[in-house]
């Protein structure tokens, strides 16, 4: 029988104080399977995100949060904007469709004759 050969990355040793480790270990747990895989993903995440544990991340937060308000006040004006071409226009319409409307008053057919003197 043939086994199939696995090929596997070679491991490193780094020297971590044991109580990081331990942290490290717990948190690995609920983000990856593996200790190198959650290494990886928060790596990736520094990376991408252009951002490093030691900035500050005030600033970067507050423009952050001025930008999701800045979406939301355009989805309001979409949503105003709606409700005053469509929905409103609409319901007026339907109002008056089922509005009781007066009916003007019926004209008699034949006019009463009325005698001269």
């Amino acid at each position: 029988m043939r086994q199939k050969l696995k090929i596997m990355d070679s491991f490193t040793s780094i020297r971590f104080k044991e109580r990081t480790a331990e942290k490290f270990k717990q948190y690995s747990k609920n983000v990856a399977p593996t200790h190198t895989e959650a290494l990886a993903k928060m790596l990736e995440f520094f990376k991408r995100n252009n951002c490093s544990p030691d900035e500050d991340y005030g600033p970067h937060l507050l423009r952050l949060e001025k930008r999701v308000l800045k979406r939301i006040n355009a989805l309001i004006a979409i949503i105003k904007n709606i409700e005053k071409t469509q929905t409103k226009p609409t319901l007026a319409m339907l109002q008056a469709l089922f509005e009781a409307i007066e009916e003007p008053k019926k004209k008699p057919l034949m006019l009463e004759k009325k005698r001269f003197d």
